[in-house]
């Protein structure tokens, strides 16, 4: 499934034309977007030896953020980017902040530069706006913040199915917009269109993609009431389940009514043998 592009733009990064899926920067085309979007690659394993700088500038390994059995939020922007990338993020956190469950706790966040002139610097300031708006405490060792070079970025952009490109003649930059749901264990479970996720969404994919590792009991209902659906990237309600669940209820209402009017009579009963 391919989702169709929108468009973002920089300056143009001379380190960028090497490892492109696309071909050399003086071939590509800015009205042609046939392979611009997003492919699905469900249950791919992502490669988590990866090398990527974080924040503070250290080399660390994309699976350093897949041990700690909570499901991953995984985001390809690029920090300089004024427009597409910022409205991505910021879709998110509002998400994000809507949520009880908070980045670090009950799942992560890792976004990750398609830019390799983004430098760790640039990283820790985007990291850092991000943070004050979402104000939560601990989430600052919960959002990642990663840079990389060329061909680890497009290896990784590649594996997950996102598929974009350097336009020289506009000077930018066209991709799409959206998030993926990456379970613990580092396979991908879910994919998010658009710049704006449904909170209630969200939760249902962390705790589907975490195994059942993070949510309640009324979470699990609402997983068996609610079926995700890859081709809109959604939540729709499952008729059939809600319908078992619904004369599940209707049984027992009506057992526990009998229960009672049983009890009621048997009560009576006792009290005009006594008179």
């Amino acid at each position: 499934m391919l989702l169709t592009a929108s468009l973002a733009f920089a300056q143009p990064p001379s380190a960028f034309t090497r490892g492109q899926e696309s071909g050399p920067a003086s071939q590509t085309d800015a009205g042609n977007l046939k392979d611009i979007g997003i492919e699905q690659h469900l249950d791919q394993q992502i490669p988590l030896d990866l090398q990527f700088k974080d924040e503070d500038g250290n080399t660390v390994q994309l699976g350093k953020y897949f041990k700690k059995g909570r499901p991953v939020i995984l985001t390809l922007v690029y920090y300089q980017c004024p427009m597409l990338c910022s409205e991505v993020l910021s879709g998110l956190n509002s998400a994000m902040q809507v949520m009880k469950f908070t980045a670090g706790n009950e799942y992560e966040v890792v976004t990750v530069s398609i830019d390799p002139r983004d430098t760790p610097e640039v990283a820790k300031a985007k990291k850092a706006s991000y943070l004050k708006e979402y104000n939560r405490p601990g989430a600052e060792d919960g959002w990642h913040f990663l840079t990389g070079q060329p061909d680890n970025i497009a290896k990784l952009a590649q594996t997950v199915g996102w598929k974009y490109r350097w336009e020289p003649k506009m000077n930018q930059f066209v991709h799409a917009a959206g998030i993926m749901l990456v379970t613990p264990q580092g396979k991908l479970a879910q994919y998010y269109y658009g710049i704006e996720y449904a909170p209630k969404d969200l939760r249902l994919g962390l705790i589907e993609a975490s195994q059942d590792k993070i949510g309640n009991l009324v979470d699990a209902v609402l997983l068996y009431c609610y079926h995700y659906d890859p081709h809109t990237g959604k939540y729709g309600a499952v008729v059939s389940n809600m319908l078992r669940i619904g004369g599940a209820a209707t049984i027992l209402l009506l057992g526990g009514f009998i229960v009672l009017m049983v009890r009621r009579e048997s009560h009576a009963g006792h009290h005009e043998g006594q008179a």
